[in-house]
């Protein structure tokens, strides 16, 4: 088996992490404290939930005391993207929409299977039963299945630096029928199905089918039974059609696993999971499952040696998920981290390979655009030594590699910044000023605090009068936000002139709005116009740093935080994510007027539905 790092049990820095295991019948939680310490476990009811949110509110609500950063939940179901359709329960929803409902910094969600197998490295001897004979040869493919309410597939490959998991549905693999008795159950399933895969069979309501399917090809009157009944039927009554269903289920769990074991070659065994086969215990090793398993013909002696385990370890599927997510947290898992696991993995690699890497390391774009043949000249290596390094750091082959490694470069997760220099060429620096702008945006996004978002929106909806200050390169995002304002038929002003910001604050007066933006939130005419106007009993929204002197003075603060030499270039970046802000209030203070949530203070209702008629206007 594949070696685990050592974890310290060292408690998390930022509190505890919540872990969830969904499947479609049960939901088991957990709060992690540490590296493989687990308390607060808890299995819920599907069933007794309208959907993910009030499942997981129903869960926290034990534990409002506790202040959650991160979470990740394991789920029975694929993902792919922000939004989760389930395929097992008429669930839907957005990941980000969720995490913020949730007020989490982090919320990750993986297939359950996935999680599963990236447990399965870590697991001891005393957590598996092994069925049949054979030995794990070390670092090699590891194939997971385990039949529940579906059939989870994955598989486990080792690295130089550790193990990728597969994010696989093969459980919608066609059933393959080996005998007439399992025809029989396939000729049931049609009746309702055209395509049948072994999930609608290898499973817990599969068992079921091949239940009323044996029931009638034997002439047998028998009640309808639920997988739990038919295993304690079989095991605890000895009721001989039932130990018929589990005998011929076994069977099909056998041949299904030697499928995937001479698909992806899993010489360091088969594992079986899920939550219906540990349910038969000791029974299972005298069962049809290891002999099915070797019934490959010509390729019997090649499966004969791959061992096969059953995981008897409960909540295994925590250990996994808290692997993803602390993986994610550490940076490895993100493809952010490509360069830095190219540059550490290095020595491992070939003198030919290593060429491969100082060229990704020296000339990474470079990398990106050309094909393989100019990839292979100018490292001066082969192109199968190409897709060799590729394949040792863990990817398929170069199109894979390619694909990770873009989402580093471009940002489409959040990306390291990096400064631009005044060395840098024209290729390097606009690549700097894409990547940290769509970095800092997506990193923006998730630090946003929306109830500060909400306050600063109630205060302009209801405002008799704005006015925007600001200095030098903020006094742009000032004045797009005074035209959008004044758009909405709200009087709006902008003052860039520190000689008139105290003058115009000293006019002002309850039920006024100022927004002060400013970099650095220190400039003593701006801190010293915000005195005047909070005194005059106006309120102060302030764009700046969370840190500065005016986000202390103002009513609310609209953080800008971000890493940048402003000293030696343009704030390129904070004038930016201002913009955005500017855009999120004109968006929720339109919104806000559509659905008069709060009305105009010192308005009259003409003036609202002015508002409302300008709005839609605008719209149009």
């Amino acid at each position: 088996m594949l070696e685990q790092p050592d974890n310290s049990r060292t408690a998390f820095a930022d509190g505890p992490r919540l872990l969830a295991d969904i499947g479609a019948t049960h939901a088991r939680f957990a709060l992690q404290t540490a590296p493989g310490t687990y308390r607060s476990v808890r299995v819920l009811k599907c069933d007794d939930f309208a959907g993910i949110v009030p499942l997981l509110r129903f869960y926290l609500r034990e534990h409002a005391d506790v202040r959650l950063h991160h979470a990740a939940l394991a789920l029975a179901n694929p993902v792919s993207g922000d939004f989760v359709r389930m395929t097992n329960r008429p669930w839907e929803f957005s990941t980000d929409a969720v995490r913020r409902d949730l007020g989490l910094d982090t919320l990750l969600i993986v297939n359950d299977f996935t999680a599963l197998a990236m447990a399965i490295p870590g697991l001891k001897e005393d957590d598996l039963m092994q069925v049949g004979p054979g030995a794990a040869a070390p670092n090699a493919v590891i194939g997971v299945l385990g039949p529940g309410t579906g059939l989870g597939v994955s598989g486990v490959i080792p690295t130089l630096d550790g193990f990728v998991t597969l994010g696989s549905e093969g459980g919608h693999m066609n059933f393959a029928p080996s005998d007439e008795r399992e025809f029989a159950v396939l000729k049931l399933a049609w009746e309702t199905w055209d395509h049948v895969s072994n999930e609608r069979l290898i499973s817990g309501p599969g068992m079921e089918i091949i239940h009323r399917a044996l029931a009638a090809r034997n002439g047998v009157h028998a009640p309808a039974r639920d997988s739990a009944a038919i295993i304690a039927g079989a095991l605890e009554e000895g009721d001989a059609l039932c130990l018929e269903v589990l005998d011929c289920f076994c069977g099909m769990l056998g041949g299904a696993a030697a499928n995937l074991a001479v698909t992806l070659g899993s010489f360091g065994g088969i594992f079986i999971g899920g939550g219906i086969v540990p349910r038969m215990g000791e029974w299972f090793r005298d069962s049809a499952f290891r002999a099915r398993f070797e019934a490959k013909g010509r390729f019997s002696s090649y499966i004969a040696d791959i061992p096969t385990y059953v995981i008897t370890t409960a909540h295994v599927a925590f250990d996994g998920v808290a692997t993803i997510l602390s993986e994610h947290l550490r940076g490895r898992s993100g493809a952010n981290t490509m360069m830095d696991r190219v540059q550490n993995l290095q020595r491992e690699l070939t003198p030919a390979e290593q060429r491969v890497a100082c060229l990704v390391l020296e000339q990474p774009r470079l990398v990106l655009n050309e094909p393989i043949a100019d990839i292979a000249r100018l490292a001066d290596v082969s192109q199968p030594t190409v897709i060799r390094f590729c394949r040792s750091l863990g990817f398929l082959g170069l199109a894979d590699f390619k694909l990770k490694f873009a989402s580093s470069l471009t940002g489409s997760i959040p990306v390291r910044h990096s400064q631009v220099r005044t060395s840098d060429s024209t290729h390097d620096l606009s690549a700097k000023v894409i990547d940290n702008t769509v970095s800092a945006i997506l990193k923006f996004r998730d630090q946003l605090d929306v109830q500060a978002i909400d306050r600063a929106i109630a205060l302009v909806s209801r405002a008799r009068r704005v006015e925007f200050y600001a200095m030098g390169n903020a006094r742009v995002v000032a004045l797009d936000g005074q035209h959008k304002f004044f758009r909405f038929r709200i009087p709006s002003a902008l003052y860039g002139d520190s000689h008139l910001f105290a003058l115009a604050a000293e006019l002002l007066g309850p039920g006024d709005v100022v927004v002060a933006i400013s970099n650095s939130g220190r400039l003593p005419e701006l801190l010293a116009a915000v005195d005047a106007a909070r005194a005059a009993g106006a309120d102060v929204i302030a764009i700046t740093s969370s840190q500065s002197p005016l986000a202390r003075r103002a009513t609310v603060c609209l953080a800008v935080d971000h890493a940048e030499d402003s000293t030696h270039f343009l704030s390129m970046i904070s004038r930016i994510l201002q913009l955005l802000l500017i855009d999120i209030l004109a968006v929720g203070v339109s919104v806000d007027v559509h659905h008069a949530r709060a009305g105009v203070e010192g308005s009259g209702e003409g003036e609202l539905e002015q508002r409302r008629a300008l709005i839609s206007h605008l719209d149009g």
